[in-house]
C-alpha cells in the first residue's frame, strides 16, 4: 500500500512538546531498519513549534522535492489566547512577566479587533523564534538575553473568528498564510485590546488540501512502517 522509499506524504498528527525534528527522526529511525539502509530521505513541510500540536506533513523519498510546495500553501490553526498576561516568548515557553487590566474588554470588541487583521500585513515575528539573525537563531539570542531586532515579514490572514465565551480565555480559528507566526497575532491582538494576551494553545488542523482529519499518530504510522519490514 506505501511505498516509503520511492516517495509518500506522511499526514502526522504531532504530539504536544514534540519538534518537528523529533518526528522526522524518528521516522526516518524506523525506515532506515524496515528497508536495511543506511541512509532514507525524510523531511518534514513546514514547523510546527513544540507547544503546538496538530498537521505536520512529512515527505519522503522523491516526495521531498515537493516539500516546498506544500509549506507555501494556506494553514489553518485553532487554538487559545489568555488575555490580560503577556510573556517574553508570546506562548507558554516563557513564564509570565506582566498583567495587564481586562475589565474594560467586550466581547464585540474582540469580534471588531478580530475583523481587523483580515488581509495582507507586515507582521514582527517573536523574537524566540527560529528566525535567523546575523547567522543565528533568534531563540539562541533571546535565551541569551541578548537584544535583537526582528524584521517584519508580509503576510495575509483570509478569516480569524474568535469566542470569547470563555473570557479571559478566548478560543480562535485562523486562516493565514505561510510564515505567519500565531504567537505574533497573539500578542498583536492582546495590544489592540488595550491589554495583553498570551498563545496557551495552538493546533494546527489544515494545510492546503490536508486536513488533520487524514492525519495519524506517530505510533500508527510506526506500526505501518513497521509491518512493511515484515511483509516484504
Amino acid at each position: 500500500m506505501y511505498d516509503f522509499k520511492e516517495g509518500e506524504v506522511i499526514l502526522v498528527d504531532k504530539p504536544l512538546k514534540w519538534t518537528s525534528f523529533d518526528v522526522v527522526n524518528r521516522l526516518r529511525w524506523r525506515l532506515r531498519k524496515s528497508y536495511d539502509v543506511k541512509k532514507f530521505k525524510v523531511g518534514h513541510a513546514g514547523t510546527l513549534d513544540p507547544l503546538a500540536t496538530g498537521l505536520l506533513i512529512i515527505c519522503t523519498g522523491k516526495k521531498t522535492k515537493e516539500s516546498e510546495l506544500y509549506m507555501s500553501q494556506q494553514k489553518t490553526y485553532t487554538g487559545t489566547f489568555l488575555i490580560g498576561r503577556t510573556t517574553p516568548s508570546y506562548d507558554l515557553e516563557t513564564l509570565y512577566d506582566v498583567e495587564y487590566p481586562t475589565e474594560h474588554i467586550t466581547l464585540e470588541q474582540m469580534n471588531s479587533v478580530a475583523a481587523s487583521f483580515i488581509g495582507e500585513q507586515l507582521q514582527t515575528p517573536p523574537i524566540f523564534s527560529a528566525k535567523k539573525i546575523d547567522g543565528k537563531r533568534a531563540y539562541e539570542s533571546a535565551r541569551a538575553g541578548k537584544e535583537i531586532e526582528m524584521k517584519q515579514n508580509s503576510i495575509t490572514i483570509h478569516s480569524f473568528e474568535v469566542d470569547g465565551s470563555r473570557f479571559p480565555e478566548v478560543d480562535f480559528k485562523i486562516s493565514c498564510s505561510k510564515g505567519t507566526y500565531i504567537r505574533s497575532v497573539a500578542f498583536d491582538f492582546g495590544q489592540k485590546l488595550g491589554s495583553g494576551a498570551t498563545l496557551i494553545a495552538l493546533r494546527r488542523t489544515q494545510s492546503g488540501n490536508f486536513s488533520i482529519d487524514d492525519a495519524k499518530s506517530v505510533d500508527q504510522w510506526l506500526d505501518i512502517i513497521e509491518n512493511i519490514s515484515i511483509n516484504k
